[in-house]
C-alpha cells in the first residue's frame, strides 16, 4: 500500500469515481460545501458492494423528499458536492481513503465511488458528508487476496421485498445476523401501481406513484424503498452483490417482450418496451451499489459477473432475464409443452452461457456458487409420469439450457456446485441431477432457494408440498418469509432457513426452520440440527 499514487483515477459514467487509497489521506478533503440543503439529504441510507481485494464500491443518493413525484427527491437543479471517507474503525477515526464526488441531477443526485489501493480480507467503515450534514457510517469489507483461502465467510441472501405487503423487518433481522457479505437475487422493488397486488386481509402499506415506466416513476419507487429503515440497516452491515429479476422492469417481462402488450405502461410496441427497460434500467443502477461496468447503455445493462472470493468461493451472478427466449404458452404453469425441451432454448443467451461454462472450467475455487433468480430443479406438479406440469417462468421452461449449465460444472470437474434461487416466495432445499427422469441419475449440486421477505404477506408456515413426493430430489420447503444465512469454509457450507413469524405488522423475531449442511467434495443435501 505505501508504493499507492496519492492521484485520483476517475472512471467514466454517471459519476462513478474509481478512486485509490493511500496511508492518511491527508490531502484530500473532508468536508464539502452543501449547496444551501437545509435538512438532511441522507434519508436512503447508504451502501457498499462489488467486493474485491483492494476494494469495493461505497453509494449514496441525495433526497430531500425521497417520494417527490418527479422522482428527483426534491433536490435543486444543481450539482452538490459530497465528501466521502473510508476508516478502519467505526468511529472513523483511522481514515485511509477520502475525496469529493458531485451529485448530479442527471443521475439524481447519486454517488458511486469504486475505491481501489486498500488491503484485502479486511473490513472497513465509511460516511459521507455535505456541508453540516454527516451520513450514517457503513460497514464492509475487501474480499481477500486470490491466493487465499479465508477460514470462513457469512453470507446471507434474499430476494422479493414487496413494499405493500408487509414490513421489512427481516432486513434488520440479517443485519442482526452479522453476515461478511449478502447477496440479493432480484425483486428489490415492485412496480405495480397501489393495490394492483394485493393480500388476503388488505396491503399494510402502499405504494406512491402509478405502475412504474418512466424514469421519474422508477426512481420514486426506487426512493421509496430506500427510505425503508430497516432495508437501509441491512445495506451498512455488509457490502452487497445484486441481480434484478422481473419486477425491477415488468413482470414476467423476457428480453424485449414484455408482460402484457399495453400502450398504458409503455409496452405496446417493441420499441416503447425499450424505453420502458432503458429507464428502469438507469434507475437500478443509479440505486445500487454498482461498479461502473454495470453503467446501463440506453436498453442493455450488463449485471452478470463473477466476484471471486480467495480459493474459498466464486459468486457467479447472472441475469436470466434480459437474454431470455420468450416463455411458452404463457407465464405459468403449463402442460405437456413439449418445445421447453427444444435444444435452442435458452434463458441465459449464448454469450453469457458461455461466460459461465469458461467461468467452470477456469475455477480453482472450493465453491462455484451461482446467484440467480428462478426455480432451478426440476418441479413437476403431475405425479403421472407421462404427464408434466410444470412453470414456464423458471429453469423447466429452458430445460436445455439447464441441462447444458449442470452438464458444463460436472465436465469442469467443479468440485462443489451451489446454486442460490428467489422469486418463488418460499424456502425450498434441493438435490440438482443432469437427468431428473432417471432415477439412478446422480446427484451433481444442490440448490437453495430463498423465500421472500415480504411478497404474499405472512405465510402458513407450512413445511409440507405435495409434489414433494414424486420429486424426490426436494428435500425442504417452508411457507415463511425470511431469508438464508450460510457460513462457508473449505470444508463445508452451512445453510439456515431464518424465518419470521408475521410481516403485516412490524418487529416479528426470528428463528431457524431448518440446517442444511453440503460437504466439500460430497454432492447433496445434508439435514443438520
Amino acid at each position: 500500500m505505501d508504493n499507492i499514487s496519492r492521484r485520483s483515477l476517475i472512471s467514466a459514467g454517471l459519476g462513478a469515481g474509481l478512486v485509490a487509497a493511500w496511508p492518511g489521506a491527508a490531502v484530500a478533503v473532508s468536508t464539502a460545501d452543501d449547496a444551501g440543503l437545509r435538512t438532511d439529504p441522507f434519508l436512503l441510507g447508504i451502501a457498499s458492494g462489488e467486493p474485491w481485494p483492494d476494494g469495493f464500491v461505497i453509494w449514496t443518493r441525495l433526497a430531500l423528499d425521497p417520494i417527490a413525484e418527479d422522482g428527483l427527491g426534491g433536490m435543486p437543479t444543481r450539482q452538490v458536492p459530497v465528501a466521502w471517507e473510508v476508516a478502519e474503525d467505526a468511529a472513523m477515526r483511522t481514515v485511509v481513503a477520502r475525496g469529493v464526488e458531485q451529485a448530479r441531477i442527471e443521475t439524481a443526485h447519486s454517488v458511486h465511488v469504486e475505491l481501489k489501493g486498500l488491503r484485502p480480507g479486511r473490513e472497513y467503515f465509511y460516511r459521507f458528508r455535505t456541508g453540516r450534514h454527516v451520513s450514517a457510517v457503513g460497514r464492509t469489507l475487501t474480499s481477500p487476496a486470490p491466493h487465499e483461502t479465508p477460514a470462513a465467510l457469512a453470507m446471507a441472501f434474499a430476494s422479493c421485498s414487496q413494499y405493500e405487503h408487509g414490513y421489512f423487518t427481516a432486513y434488520t433481522r440479517l443485519a442482526q445476523d452479522h453476515p461478511d457479505l449478502v447477496l440479493h437475487l432480484g425483486d428489490y422493488m415492485y412496480e405495480y401501481k397501489k393495490d394492483s397486488y394485493v393480500i388476503g386481509g388488505g396491503n399494510p402499506r402502499d405504494h406512491q406513484g402509478p405502475e412504474t415506466s418512466s424514469l421519474a416513476g422508477y426512481r420514486q419507487r426506487h426512493a421509496q424503498y430506500k427510505s425503508d429503515a430497516d432495508l437501509q440497516a441491512a445495506h451498512a452491515i455488509a457490502p452487497w452483490l445484486v441481480v434484478w429479476d422481473d419486477h425491477e422492469v415488468d413482470n414476467n417481462w423476457a428480453d424485449e417482450i414484455p408482460e402484457n402488450r399495453d400502450a398504458a405502461q409503455l409496452n405496446d410496441t417493441t420499441e416503447r418496451f425499450r424505453q420502458r427497460r432503458a429507464a428502469a434500467f438507469q434507475a437500478y443502477y443509479e440505486n445500487m451499489p454498482l461498479r461502473a461496468s454495470s453503467v446501463p447503455a440506453g436498453f442493455d445493462m450488463k449485471i452478470y459477473r463473477t466476484i471471486q472470493w480467495g480459493q474459498l468461493a466464486n459468486f457467479h451472478m447472472m441475469d436470466t432475464r434480459q437474454y431470455r427466449d420468450d416463455q411458452l404458452a404463457g407465464d405459468g404453469w403449463r402442460k405437456n409443452v413439449a418445445e421447453r425441451l427444444a435444444e435452442d432454448r435458452t434463458i441465459t443467451g449464448a454469450e453469457q452461457e458461455k461466460w459461465l461454462l469458461d467461468g467452470f472450467k477456469n475455477s480453482t475455487q472450493r465453491w462455484d456458487i451461482l446467484g440467480q433468480q428462478v426455480f432451478f430443479a426440476e418441479k413437476d406438479r403431475n405425479q403421472a409420469p407421462e404427464i408434466d406440469d410444470v412453470s414456464m417462468d423458471g429453469w423447466d421452461g429452458y430445460a436445455a439450457s439447464r441441462r447444458r449449465i449442470t452438464q458444463g460444472w460436472v465436465d469442469a470437474n467443479v468440485r462443489n456446485a451451489v446454486v442460490l434461487t428467489g422469486d418463488v416466495h418460499r424456502n425450498w432445499a434441493n438435490d440438482l441431477k443432469v437427468d431428473y427422469k432417471d432415477p439412478a441419475s446422480p446427484v451433481v449440486g444442490s440448490e437453495l432457494v430463498c423465500t421472500s421477505i415480504t411478497s404474499t404477506g405472512n405465510g402458513s408456515g407450512s413445511t409440507t408440498d405435495p409434489v414433494m413426493a414424486w420429486n424426490p430430489h426436494l428435500k425442504f420447503y417452508n411457507d415463511n418469509r425470511g431469508y438464508v444465512n450460510t457460513k462457508i469454509t473449505k470444508d463445508a457450507l452451512s445453510a439456515d432457513f431464518r424465518v419470521l413469524d408475521y410481516v403485516t405488522t412490524p418487529g416479528s423475531p426470528v428463528s431457524t426452520k431448518a440446517s442444511f449442511q453440503l460437504q466439500d467434495g460430497v454432492p447433496g443435501l445434508q439435514a443438520r440440527g
